[in-house]
């Protein structure tokens, strides 16, 4: 008896593992997907999210493996092995106007009235002139878009109104189009590395930083800066990609599954970010971090001028028409 279970067990053990075979062999196409956030992340969430709806929707034709942190290598890296060949697929946005000037429009500083408004322009004529640029410049194709966290001004006081900004130093990111739109502003705006935020902020080198609440928090800049002010002066999206060279090996009726996949996994991403911007707020004012209303418009109004003129002339018809949209 002991001997039939145990063969009853090998066999069933010899069944599992030529399904499972099977299951590997039925994979025709295999996708690399590398990006730069970590596990916890919202973004790759979406991207195991869009691995499993591939699988589905493909029967098992189309695997999608996902590379979180930097795995493949940095943002650039990734872009430059889906040209070349050793990646597939990546989360990526504005990096993308190396290649295709237009998405520059993608964070543009004050553009975007509302999450509403940046949707209809993702969406619409501008979205898909961008797209096709990029198609066209960069050899990888946006199959589908996320919203990123708007940045917010934090400070120890509140700052209503670009009056206030006189001579504010505050950090900025490298970006030249930022450093243009906060001088517009009269702030003084200066250029400085991510990691050293914190201790300048601490000893006072700068009075104040801008940046998503996401990376306020991950920052620990609530135990140094006690104000957010509300400015929500860029909202910015980013492309769920594939490089052209990926999708054209795949079938027409594998294309569209794949494409249906990107469609299910922006609303199941969507989701996902309007909830943790809600949780940011929440855990933020636990930790005594007080939100502050402003007057957005008056931001915008002072800030056009200088966001248009930095941006390359031959797109700045497009980035006056988001502004006057």
């Amino acid at each position: 008896m002991m001997f039939v279970t145990k063969l009853t067990r090998l066999a069933a053990g010899c069944a599992l593992a030529v399904l499972m075979g099977a299951s590997a062999m039925a994979a025709e196409v295999t996708l690399k997907l590398g990006h730069l956030a970590n596990e916890e992340n919202i973004w790759h969430k979406a991207a195991l999210k869009f691995a499993e709806e591939v699988a589905a929707l493909t029967e098992g034709r189309v695997e999608v493996v996902v590379y979180p942190n930097e795995t493949l290598g940095k943002e650039i890296d990734v872009i430059n092995g889906m040209q070349l060949g050793t990646a597939d697929m990546t989360i990526t946005g504005e990096s993308l106007q190396n290649w295709a000037p237009k998405a520059a429009l993608l964070a543009l500083p004050y553009a975007y009235k509302s999450l509403e408004h940046m949707d209809r322009v993702a969406s619409g004529e501008i979205g898909d002139a961008i797209e096709a640029e990029i198609i066209a410049n960069a050899g990888i194709r946006p199959l589908t878009y996320f919203a990123r966290g708007p940045r917010n001004l934090s400070a120890n006081r509140e700052i209503t109104s670009p009056d206030q900004l006189n001579g504010f130093k505050l950090r900025v990111p490298n970006v030249p189009i930022f450093v243009a739109a906060w001088q517009a502003l009269g702030a003084n705006p200066t250029p400085m590395a991510f990691s050293e935020v914190f201790t300048s902020l601490q000893n006072g080198t700068i009075e104040g930083q801008e940046n998503p609440l996401a990376l306020f928090k991950s920052g620990g800049f609530y135990e140094v800066q006690k104000v957010v002010n509300k400015t929500e002066h860029v909202r910015s999206w980013i492309y769920l990609t594939i490089a052209e060279s990926s999708w054209d090996k795949l079938s027409e009726a594998d294309q569209a599954a794949v494409q249906e996949a990107a469609n299910r996994t922006q609303a199941f991403e969507r989701e996902l970010f309007l909830a943790d911007e809600q949780a940011l707020v929440t855990d933020l004012e636990s930790k005594g971090v007080k939100f502050v209303e402003v007057d957005q418009a008056a931001f915008a109004a002072r800030a056009k001028d200088a966001v248009i003129a930095a941006v390359p002339e031959d797109i700045r018809p497009l980035a006056e028409q988001i502004f006057n949209n």
